[in-house]
């Protein structure tokens, strides 16, 4: 028989209403088979294991609706703040495609390392936009986290000549057997003997795949009931090329051809018609946003780096759009993203009511929750998943507590988090992982980053070093005297 859990006396839970989170002080938490069964004053039922929750904050576990954990974490130091002039400086098309891992034992430590840095960020639920390889839904599934694995496929890759071009490799037949390949994976994973892993069906980009291949792939979501996920409106360049193409904006060709749907997730939604950079003469890219049900994935650090933002993240919220977030790049990091997200919004607005906090916390949580079609996420409700992170109060930086789930946002971040609980099992205890060896990682992604690095003028057009591409923030130098 499962076993119940209790924490009490928790001094502030952030429970849910039905509509909102709201505070409970002082409160109780049980669980027991992996959902929560009571959340309130004084519990006084069964209870094989009990916790003091006093001096804690307990919270829904965050859900992250994209990230590329098998990639990022290796161009730490590289694409901090690479120049790409020719294409609005986006580091899609000239660095993202050299630095990539070499091999697979890179791309399994990228993998580990941002599964590590998620869990101890408060993230529960991940989307993981990778390619499969062997191992992949078995170390999803290892790492205790709740994942929605979403094996990407294409008809195209991007390359440049010049630094300025940007050219399409067709190959439809290739396009179509790596989405036959990921419908398998797919399967695999909503069979997963841990029962924490789901699938999501994700075209990679909107100028890499044929409308065939978009709408079939739409179509198959709709048959499987799965979420479907693309990378649109995320560059200056893109938009461009779509208009060339067909005449219509990313926004515009998806709603029509059927594949702008409320089980359509779009990343990263940024270059829509109204965005000042495209001077563009229309305005109705933020309508049908709203009307088709779509969510925005919303990451802006990656973005943000570049001089880029959303125009605005309280905008599009206000306008009615569903906007999840997550972590397109290093670090994965989920709580210093929510806190980039607030001030990116407000610098661009030139408006503190630009959005709040507990917008910023809804988008992690409850948005994200229904993007993935699921209402027992992102919530501490009877019969939810039980899936909660608990906040040391105690912490330096969140002392004094007034307002704790601000303080978390906006000060203390990851340092605060000490445990964090999937389907009421513990994989982040007294701030450590339970279930990932995070500094043998961490060596073996620096092999791999090294591997990488080798690699690169074989795969840049113009040949050039990683010390070229990406300079050094000071000159090394022998001596200062």
């Amino acid at each position: 028989m499962p076993t119940t859990t209790v924490i009490r006396n928790i001094a502030w839970l952030v429970g849910w209403d039905g509509r909102n989170h709201v505070y409970l002080r002082d409160a109780d938490l049980a669980f027991s088979g992996g959902a929560v069964t009571f959340v309130g004053k004084a519990y006084d039922g069964q209870a094989d294991h009990e916790v003091d929750g006093r001096n804690r904050m307990v919270m829904p576990g965050l859900i992250n609706v994209h990230t590329h954990a098998q990639s990022e974490a290796m161009r730490k130091g590289i694409t901090d703040e690479t120049h790409s002039p020719g294409f609005w400086h986006s580091s899609l098309y000239e660095h993202l495609p050299v630095f990539d891992p070499a091999d697979e034992e890179g791309h399994r430590a990228c993998l580990n390392v941002s599964l590590g840095e998620l869990l101890l960020s408060g993230v529960t639920t991940v989307v993981d936009l990778s390619g499969p390889f062997d191992g992949w839904l078995d170390a999803l599934a290892d790492s205790g986290i709740r994942a929605v694995a979403a094996p990407f496929f294409r008809d195209a890759r991007w390359y440049t000549d010049d630094g300025h071009e940007l050219k399409y490799d067709w190959d439809t037949k290739a396009g179509r057997e790596r989405f036959e390949k990921a419908c398998r994976v797919i399967d695999l994973a909503q069979q997963h003997p841990s029962g924490r892993l789901s699938g999501m069906v994700s075209p990679s980009q909107i100028d890499t795949c044929s409308e065939e291949l978009l709408r079939d792939s739409h179509a198959y979501a709709e048959e499987r009931n799965l979420p479907w996920t693309i990378h649109a409106a995320q560059s200056a360049t893109e938009f461009y090329e779509m208009q060339r193409r067909h005449g219509k904006t990313p926004i515009e060709w998806m709603q029509d051809m059927g594949v702008l749907t409320d089980r359509s997730i779009i990343a990263h939604c940024i270059f829509l018609d109204h965005h000042p950079w495209l001077h563009w003469t229309s305005r109705g890219d933020l309508d049908r946003m709203r009307d088709s049900g779509a969510t925005v994935a919303h990451c802006p650090t990656v973005f943000s780096r570049r001089g880029i933002t959303l125009r605005t993240l309280g905008g599009y919220i206000r306008h009615g759009i569903n906007v999840g977030l997550g972590t397109d790049t290093y670090p994965h990091n989920m709580l210093d993203e929510m806190r980039t997200a607030a001030i990116a919004a407000r610098v661009i607005s030139e408006s503190v009511a630009d959005l709040t906090y507990s917008d910023v916390f809804h988008a992690a949580t409850i948005a994200g929750a229904k993007a993935l079609r699921r209402d027992d996420l992102g919530c501490l409700a009877v019969g939810a998943r039980a899936d909660f992170v608990s906040v040391d109060l105690k912490h330096p930086a969140m002392m004094p507590v007034r307002e704790p789930l601000r303080s978390l946002m906006v000060v203390a971040a990851e340092r605060a988090v000490r445990d964090v609980y999937v389907e009421g099992h513990r994989v982040v205890a007294d701030g450590a992982l339970t279930t990932i060896d995070l500094p043998t990682e961490l060596e073996r992604l620096e092999e791999g980053q090294k591997r990488m690095m080798a690699k690169g003028p074989e795969r840049d057009w113009a040949g050039r070093t990683t010390d070229q591409m990406a300079p050094m923030a000071l000159e090394t130098v022998d001596s200062v005297n």
